[in-house]
C-alpha cells in the first residue's frame, strides 16, 4: 500500500533556511546543515529546498550549501528556484540533490519539462505550482508574473502529459497561516492527475495532515509546524497512522 509522505518545505535565503507567511515575511529556522541533521533524527520522508535568492535575484544556484545539505541528509533531497536550463539540472544533481523542483522556468517554457524529464526521468522533476483565489476562482501565481489567468488543474495536467513526475501545490494564502490547508483546493485535484500531489500551506497540528490526504493529498509538506510549535513529524505521522493512514516509521 503505498505510504504517504511528511516533507518539511523551506526556502533557501542568505545562506540560512527561512520560513514565510503568504510569501513575505521570513522567519529564521536555522543553519542549513544543522536542520538537516535534526530532520534526519526526526522521521522526515523527504526535504524540499527552495532557493529563493537563485529564484528571485537571480543568483547563481548555491551549489555549496545544496552539497552541505546532502552530505547531512539521509533522505530524499529536492532542490528548487533558479533552474532554467539542463545544466542547471546537472549542477543540482551533482551537488548532490535527488530531484528538481520546477516553478517559473516550467510556467514560462513546457517543452523544458520534457526536455528534463526524457535526461534525468520524470521521478526526479517536481514541478511547483502556486496558487491564488481571485474573486472566488483558483489562478496560478508567480513572484515574477503575479496572479495569472491559468487554471492550476489545466497546468497540472499540462505538466504530467510533459512528464513530470510530481506536482507541488502551495496554497499562497494559507502558506505559514497555521490555520490548516486549503482543503478547497485540494478538493480539485482529487482524483484529477496519475502523479502524486504534495499539498503545501497551512499545516498547524497534526489533523490537519489527515484532513489532507483524505481530501487527496499523497503526501503534506510544512514548514511551520516543524520548527515553531510543540508538534514533531512523529507526532504527524501517529496522527496519520492512528486515522488508518499508512505512512513510513523508520
Amino acid at each position: 500500500m503505498l505510504k504517504h509522505r511528511v516533507i518539511p518545505c523551506v526556502l533557501l535565503k542568505d545562506w540560512q533556511l527561512v520560513k514565510s507567511i503568504a510569501f513575505g515575511s521570513f522567519r529564521t529556522i536555522g543553519h542549513p546543515t544543522s536542520t538537516a541533521r535534526i530532520y534526519n533524527a526526526r522521521n522526515v520522508d523527504e526535504l524540499i529546498v527552495l532557493d529563493i535568492d537563485a529564484s528571485l535575484n537571480g543568483d547563481e544556484i548555491n551549489t555549496e550549501i545544496i552539497t552541505d545539505i546532502a552530505n547531512e541528509c539521509f533522505m530524499p533531497l529536492t532542490i528548487g528556484g533558479g533552474i532554467n536550463t539542463i545544466e542547471d539540472i546537472y549542477t543540482v544533481l551533482n551537488a548532490g540533490a535527488d530531484k528538481v523542483s520546477l516553478n517559473s522556468t516550467a510556467l514560462s517554457n513546457p517543452t523544458f519539462i520534457k526536455e528534463a524529464a526524457d535526461i534525468f526521468g520524470s521521478q526526479c522533476i517536481v514541478c511547483s505550482i502556486d496558487v491564488k483565489k481571485l474573486k472566488g476562482e483558483y489562478k496560478v501565481f508567480n513572484q515574477r508574473q503575479g496572479i495569472t489567468k491559468i487554471d492550476p488543474l489545466i497546468l497540472a495536467k499540462q505538466y504530467q502529459d510533459s512528464g513530470a513526475g510530481e506536482i507541488l501545490l502551495t496554497s499562497v494564502e494559507n502558506e505559514g497561516s497555521t490555520q490548516g490547508y486549503d482543503l478547497e483546493l485540494m478538493g480539485l485535484f482529487k482524483d484529477q492527475l496519475k502523479i502524486p500531489v504534495i499539498l503545501n500551506g497551512g499545516m498547524g497540528e497534526p489533523t490537519d495532515a489527515v484532513r489532507a490526504i483524505e481530501g487527496g493529498a499523497d503526501a503534506v509538506a510544512a514548514a511551520y509546524i516543524f520548527h515553531f510549535s510543540q508538534w514533531t513529524p512523529s507526532d504527524i505521522k501517529l496522527t496519520l497512522s492512528e486515522h488508518n493512514i499508512p505512512v513510513r516509521f523508520s
